[in-house]
Formats: C-alpha cells, structure tokens, sequence
C-alpha cells in the first residue's frame, strides 16, 4: 500500500456475474481450478473464452461479498455479458495505479512503460517510475476527495488499479466508471500470508497476458521464502519476543496475531507480542497497556519515521524505558527510502517477502545469518 495514510482512497461496487461465455447466459466452458495458491482473497480462473477473476471480501470488514472480472483477449468478440463494465480486455496497454505495491508487480513483469497514472507520484521508490514521473510520463490523478476525474479521462487508461478500506469507497469508483473507463479492485494489503500477498503478482500477468513470467516469478520467491522459513525451524531456534509499531499521541495501533506482520515474525523466528490475538483491523491500545507489555520485548521493529534512537523519548519519555530501546535492539523498515518520502517496503517489499523473512532472521538470530546484509531494515542508533 501507500506508505502515507491520508493518500487512501478506495472504490466499491459489487456485481455478482455467474457466467463467461459466448452467450448473455450460457458458460463456455467449466472454468479450471483457481491457479492461486496461497492468497485467501483471490482466484484466477481459465475458461474457453475468457479469465475469470473472482475478489472476496477486497475490503475490511466486508463479509461474503465476491466481486468477479472477466478478463478477454482483444479481438475477441465471442464473450457477451449484460454488464460489460465487468469485462477488462487485455493485455492492458495503459494503466492508472492508486498503490504502490501495484508499481512494484507490473515493475517485475516489465511493464513499467504501461503506466500512465499514479495516485501520489511523490511516493514512488522505483528509479524507472519516478524517472518516468518526473518526465511527465506518469500523471499524479490525486485521490480521495483530490481526485482529478478530469486527468484521468485525458489519460483515457484501458484500468484504474484500486483498492479499498471501506464500502464508502464507492463513490469514487463511480465517478471514474461514469467516464467509460474500467476499474478493478485489489485486495493484496489484507493477505495475511506474507506469500499470499506476493501471489497478487499473478492477477498482474493475467493483465498482460504474462502468466508463465508471473508465476515462475512467485515459485521463486515461494520456494526462497520457505527455505528460510524451514532453515528456522529445523534448527529450533529460541524465539526472542518482538514489539512493533509506535504509538500516535495516546493509542498505540497494534497489528493484531492474524496479521501479515505477525506471520513474518513467527516464520522468521520471533514471538509477536500480540501473536494470540484476532481481529479483523489494527487494535487501538491504550499506550499504558502498550507500554507495560512491551517491557517483555527483546527487540522492537517497524517504528514509524523514526531514523535516530533520539526521536523515540520526543514522543512520550517512557518510550526510552523499554528493555528493547536501552539494549539498542530497535530495527526500523526505512532503510531505503527517497528524499520524497517513497519508502521500498511498502513498494517492492510486497512481492519481496523472502527477502523481508531474511532481514528479520538475521535480526532476530544474527548467529544464524551472519553474511545477510540488511535490505529493507536498517538499525535504529
């Protein structure tokens, strides 16, 4: 996702489609199993005619609602639907993307070139997007409220990639899909399978009709990921228990246990503190309680902005009380960042998550890791 909260914005409408095929009503073809392995909110389905894409629950709090796509070759003419809104033809030519994780799959399929669009240009990581960006070849379409519908129907994009938090979003898709232009939500941010949010890579290759590429890119990083992962727990290694997060004024916004950062810290060796815990959302503490749970904490991760130990006791003097913070055992996810405030773990970091396992192995068992040089982590001194 975006790595600044005030640049989200998402869309909703919600079609229930039950066939593909060459009739208004009739299939042309039983569709394949779901190529998908590891996401829960996803599946890729082949048919006769076309690829189905089916989104479940792509928003939190959502409950038993599907949105499907269908994804049909150009020049194909055979597929006939009563709502046509629904079908994306491909390979997609030109894109507008709200969230940088999209960049950092269409990136890896090689291509860039295909973006025309970005909601917040100044966050990109990517040396070729943001030279792009700066050339004018990608447009800043803004968001939320900003949103610049105007730009967007200049641009005149095959999709607008999106993503949401909530049903209200859907007041934004509408104004884009009353210009004619199609639009398909992504669901990647509420993986909690560090693994299944990588495999979001292959709704790309469905895009643009590089699906070998796209899967032989995820076996990759799928095979690297739990080769670490096993490495691990073979050698029964003592798990040290690990805070995250920083508190904003008075709440401290914890990821709950059923999370993607929770299931990086156990596959990497650690114990979450929250690790026991369920919901559906981060889970606003009290910063009393926060605190009081942290002084268990070998090592505290994922802390905000924050670049220099100095800047944690400016928050809250307490802070600088912390087990974890006094044996400067604090380790922060900035490590690579631009001078606009794009930062690559949200951005490749995404479709990285072998290598996110490997920064955190080495920092939660640096005996067991010690040629790993830190990639998206860096220590907090």
């Amino acid at each position: 996702m975006k790595n600044s909260a005030g640049l989200n914005w998402f869309v909703i409408i919600i079609f229930l489609l039950n066939s593909c095929g060459r009739s208004q009503h009739a299939s042309s073809g039983m569709p394949s199993s779901s190529v998908i392995e590891k996401a829960d909110r996803l599946s890729i389905n082949i048919t006769d005619s076309c690829t189905v894409i089916t989104l479940y629950n792509p928003w939190q709090g959502a409950s038993s609602v599907e949105i499907k796509y269908y994804l049909v070759k150009r020049g194909n003419k055979s597929v006939s639907l009563n709502d046509t809104s629904k079908i994306i033809y491909v390979p997609v030519r030109k894109i507008v993307c709200m969230s940088t994780t999209h960049l950092a799959m269409i990136a890896a399929l090689g291509e860039e070139k295909s973006v025309t669009g970005f909601s917040g240009t100044g966050f990109i990581y990517n040396k070729n997007l943001l030279q792009m960006s700066e050339a004018g070849l990608i447009e800043d379409v803004g968001y939320e409220n900003s949103l610049n519908t105007e730009l967007i129907l200049k641009i005149k994009p095959d999709l607008v990639m999106m993503y949401g938090v909530g049903s209200e979003s859907a007041g934004y898709t509408g104004k884009i899909e009353e210009l004619g232009i199609k639009t398909m939500m992504n669901a990647d941010y509420l993986e909690i399978d560090p693994l299944g949010k990588a495999e979001w890579i292959k709704l790309f290759g469905a895009l643009y009709c590089r699906e070998e590429l796209a899967d032989s890119i995820f076996r990759s990083i799928m095979g690297s990921y739990n080769e670490i992962r096993d490495r691990i727990l073979q050698e029964n290694l003592t798990r040290p228990k690990v805070l995250a997060g920083l508190p904003f004024r008075d709440t401290w916004y914890v990821s709950p246990g059923n999370s993607h950062i929770s299931t990086l810290i156990r596959d990497a060796g650690g114990e979450y503190l929250w690790e026991k815990t369920i919901s559906s959302v981060s889970m606003p503490l009290g910063l009393e309680s926060v605190y009081l749970r942290s002084m268990e904490a070998d090592y505290w991760i994922n802390i905000g902005a924050v670049n220099s130990k100095n800047e944690i006791p400016a928050i809250d003097s307490r802070l600088s009380t912390i087990p974890a913070f006094k044996s400067g055992r604090l380790f922060n996810n900035n490590k690579r960042v631009t001078p606009g405030g794009g930062n690559d773990y949200w951005e490749s970091g995404t479709l990285s998550p072998h290598l996110l396992l490997r920064d955190l192995a080495s920092i939660f068992h640096p005996e067991s890791f010690a040629d790993h040089e830190l990639i998206y982590y860096k220590p907090i001194e």
